[in-house]
């Protein structure tokens, strides 16, 4: 692969414009495709296969009058008074007064009055009243218009009214990008220019990885102008395309600029760079993109088409780092090095890997450190990360958030007042019998489902046309994700045979709905572990031909995966404050979050593990004692690992740094699990353990050692092939 790589660089070199053109013309072509389809319909992450979803199905068959449309939107006011209950004279006046304002509000329909003896919406102990507003027939800017009216009603009304505005008639969706994603950006382009010393190679790796992720963002939106997909899909798509497609050129970039100093030629240091740094970009790319694709084994929809997208974005990256930064290289030739290297060339002085290799940085007294005293490394770095590691002993998952996506807002304190109060009246639980004689057995079925534990309240049941079906809603006494409710829909299925002879149950409606997705993504998560594990213990016993390596870097990148988990368990479910994250916190973690940073720190693990562990590996290769190859390979590898995990970092915090939940969410594991992955568990655990191991660590049996093919990740079989040219001097 290396040679093949390495005439791919050269020839993206030398015909700089046909590359150019070719890269302009997949933009172009995606442009065409989104112009003529449009930007297409946003697809729901729903997982239309569970329990839930298919009673929903059955319900809308057996009950089509269910399924009736109206345009009509509500909100409520809940009113809490700070002292007496609602009935008291004064009181109710107030609230009296406040819902003659609110009928005046553009769009509304009506407003019901919650002290109406015959229609009363007052708590048991008279200290909460809902009113409900009703409006019709709103568009898009007529929503925002009625929505601001009523916040602001809610916000003049009198304080000692305790006024929440329940509901919403605005789709939030995902904010614009903010300043933080931008510095996030700045800050890895001031990491790409402390490394490379030069302003131009600096600019150009950002520019190709900025415009790798405009091509496959392009794609994204081109296929979802086909095919609805997820808002989600972009997010994770364009967060990840950017950071690796850094990362990637970051790579590449730093070969050339050796190569260069090296003294060879342009064109021959491209070919170098892309024939031996190219080839870990392609297996590092190859394993993001394995493990993104592999997300397909949790079966679920959405999921899926998350993976793919962000796959997609991935490739994209490694093709622009293969054939489009190498026309930039060409472009820049010497002026990528710094001034002081340019010197150094035009007097004769050549970089090697020997001479590099006895300088002494503070990344190679780290190593020899952490080599020198591996039982105090090893235990340090593994303790700070089951700390980082212990709140995910708590953590709780829901697939959507009740009441507004913000705990501090009027619309999730309305929705919870109402739920404390009222139970989970705002989502109901809807239970489907079925049975021969069913119509004979609803007074059965309602005495049995309101003894049940969890229960506030049970309708009278309805019958379908046919006779063969009945409908009875369930109003559960917590809310949609309270545990009590995951109960209360678990025993209902559990005894759905023998809680009412003769009938058999299901359970439906928005809440249950939300308790299946839940749970199919816990299950799915687990099954994806599962298989992440033992892909990356096939591609590292692949790549380093070792056993005890490959067991101790999975170890680690579980240890990392846990403290993202743990992290973010306390600072968004426990709401801990962290300088980085402006949004909203105290929710338990989404559903589909952990199963994305389980896929995405895989990929990301398995690119810092085989590009330090594989320089270990050949300074061993070399005859070097194991722990003098250790401190070698790592003085060498550790410092471009550290600024490509730098840029890793500062990427995903300015993304961590979003008001839009699920962006900030994703965006902060990624920020934690690249932290603990690559400055403790491969900087600190992986040296340490591998000094411990001794010559052990490259055990690996005869008979699998034979059947093993090998894999060129450092790209030697260039060494093999005659030289190019002598050794070029830099005029200046």
């Amino acid at each position: 692969m290396s040679t093949f790589l390495a005439k791919l660089g050269r020839f993206s070199a030398r015909h700089r414009a046909v590359v150019v053109i070719a890269w302009l013309a997949v933009f172009v072509g995606l442009s065409g495709i989104l112009g003529v389809n449009g930007m297409g319909a946003s697809a729901e992450d729903t997982i239309p296969d569970s329990r839930a979803s298919q009673a929903l199905e059955l319900m809308s068959q057996e009950f089509p009058a269910a399924e009736t449309t109206s345009d009509s939107q509500t909100l409520q006011l809940v009113f809490h008074p700070d002292a007496g209950d609602v009935t008291d004279p004064a009181v109710a006046d107030r609230i009296e007064a406040v819902l003659k304002e609110a009928a005046a509000l553009p769009g509304l329909d009506s407003v019901s009055d919650p002290l109406d003896a015959d229609t009363p919406y007052v708590s048991a102990d008279k200290s909460v009243a809902v009113s409900t507003l009703t409006f019709v027939g709103l568009d898009e800017d007529a929503q925002e218009a009625s929505y601001d009216a009523a916040l602001a009603l809610q916000e003049a009304a009198p304080a000692e009214l305790g006024v929440e505005l329940g509901g919403n008639l605005v789709d939030l969706g995902a904010p614009e990008q903010g300043a933080g994603e931008m510095l996030g950006v700045l800050a890895a382009f001031v990491v790409l220019l402390i490394t490379f010393g030069s302003l131009r190679a600096a600019g150009a790796n950002l520019l190709v990885a900025a415009f790798g992720v405009g091509v496959g963002i392009l794609g994204v939106f081109a296929y979802g102008s086909i095919h609805p997909i997820g808002a989600n899909s972009i997010i994770l798509a364009s967060m990840l395309g950017l950071a690796v497609g850094i990362d990637y050129g970051l790579f590449i970039v730093s070969r050339f600029q050796h190569e260069l100093r090296s003294g060879k030629k342009v064109d021959d240091a491209i070919g170098r760079a892309t024939g031996t740094a190219g080839t870990a970009v392609v297996f590092a790319g190859a394993t993001v993109i394995v493990a993104l694709v592999a997300l397909m084994v949790a079966n679920i929809g959405f999921i899926t088409e998350m993976g793919v997208a962000a796959a997609f974005g991935v490739l994209i990256a490694v093709l622009m780092s293969l054939t489009l930064l190498p026309v930039f290289l060409k472009t820049m030739g010497h002026k990528a090095l710094r001034k002081k290297h340019r010197r150094d060339l035009a007097e004769g002085r050549l970089w090697t890997e020997e001479s590099a290799g006895t300088r002494r940085g503070f990344l190679r007294r780290w190593g020899a450190f952490v080599v020198k005293r591996p039982a105090l490394s090893l235990v340090t770095g593994a303790a700070v990360l089951i700390i980082v590691a212990l709140p995910v002993l708590s953590m709780k998952t829901a697939f959507s958030i009740p009441g507004g996506s913000d705990p501090q807002s009027t619309e999730r304190a309305a929705y919870n007042l109402i739920v404390d109060e009222f139970g989970g009246v705002q989502s109901p639980l809807i239970v489907l019998a079925e049975g021969e004689d069913v119509a004979s057995s609803t007074a059965g079925l309602q005495s049995a489902l309101a003894a049940l534990p969890g229960v506030d309240s049970v309708t009278p049941a309805e019958v379908s046309e046919s006779g063969d079906i009945a409908r009875v809603t369930l109003v559960p006494s917590g809310g949609p994700i309270d545990e009590s409710t995951t109960e209360l829909v678990h025993k209902i299925r559990a005894e759905e045979d023998t809680l009412v002879p003769g009938l058999t149950l299901e359970v439906t409606g928005e809440t249950a709905i939300g308790i299946d997705q839940t749970a199919a993504l816990d299950a799915a998560l687990v099954k994806y572990v599962i298989v992440i594990v033992l892909i990356s213990m096939a591609l590292l016993v692949l790549m380093l031909r070792s056993i005890l390596v490959p067991v101790i870097a999975t170890a680690g990148y579980l240890l990392s995966v846990l403290a993202a988990f743990g992290a973010s368990t306390a600072v968004f479910q426990w709401s801990w404050s962290f300088p980085l994250v402006q949004a909203p916190q105290g929710d338990p973690m989404m559903s589909l979050l952990p199963i994305l940073l389980v896929g995405v720190l895989f990929g990301l693990a398995m690119d810092y593990q085989v590009f330090l562990v594989s320089r270990v590996k050949e300074m061993h290769d070399r005859g070097m004692a194991p722990k003098d190859a250790i401190v070698e390979g790592f003085s060498r590898a550790a410092p471009v690992l550290v600024a490509a995990a730098t840029i890793m970092t500062v990427v995903f915090a300015g993304f961590a740094s979003s008001t839009f939940a699920i962006a900030a969410g994703i965006a902060f594991g990624l920020f934690i699990g690249v932290m603990a992955d690559a400055f403790v568990v491969r900087l600190v655990l992986m040296p340490a353990a591998m000094s411990l191991l001794g010559k052990s660590a490259w055990w690996v049996p005869r008979w699998l050692d034979k059947v093993l093919p090998r894999i060129d990740t450092e790209g030697q079989a260039l060494d093999a092939e005659p030289k190019e040219r002598e050794p070029e001097l830099l005029s200046i």
